[in-house]
This record gives C-alpha cells, sequence and structure tokens, in this order.
C-alpha cells in the first residue's frame, strides 16, 4: 500500500530577487507542519504521511491565495514504501 506522498507546489508570479510574501506564507505553513520541506528555486516540496499532507494541501494553497499568489501548481506523487 502507498502510504507516503510527495507533493511540489509552484507559486505565481514569480519575482526576481527574494520570496514574495505568498511564497512566505504558503512556505512557513507547509514548515509548520512539520514534514520534510525541500524549498528550490522554482517551487517546494512537501514529503510525508499521505493523511498528513491531504491535511495540508488546503491550508498551504489558502495561505498562498490569501497573501496575494494569482496561481499555485500543485503537483501530487506517490512515494513507495519502502
Amino acid at each position: 500500500m502507498l502510504s507516503r506522498m510527495r507533493i511540489e507546489f509552484t507559486i505565481e508570479p514569480w519575482v526576481e530577487g527574494g520570496h514574495p510574501p505568498y511564497v512566505v506564507a504558503a512556505v512557513s505553513t507547509a514548515e509548520a507542519s512539520g514534514l520534510d520541506i525541500d524549498l528550490g528555486p522554482f517551487g517546494t516540496g512537501v514529503e510525508g504521511p499521505a493523511d498528513e499532507l491531504y491535511r495540508l494541501v488546503p491550508s498551504v494553497l489558502e495561505a498562498a491565495m490569501t497573501a496575494g499568489a494569482e496561481r499555485v501548481s500543485l503537483q501530487i506523487s506517490w512515494v513507495p514504501d519502502r
């Protein structure tokens, strides 16, 4: 059974030279979950138990959109059990 997932989200518009408030809000929300966060130049990845990520996704989306994001692209992948 697949019990782990990885989500990757990209938040637009992109801003040169730093992280805009909507990215900071989304990443802060993800970090508060205590899950493994991978902040990259084009997006942020979060990996963990599927049930925790199901609960996290709406919070990340709300944080980004409330802070001014115009678009959030989300990719969800299953992580095979080891």
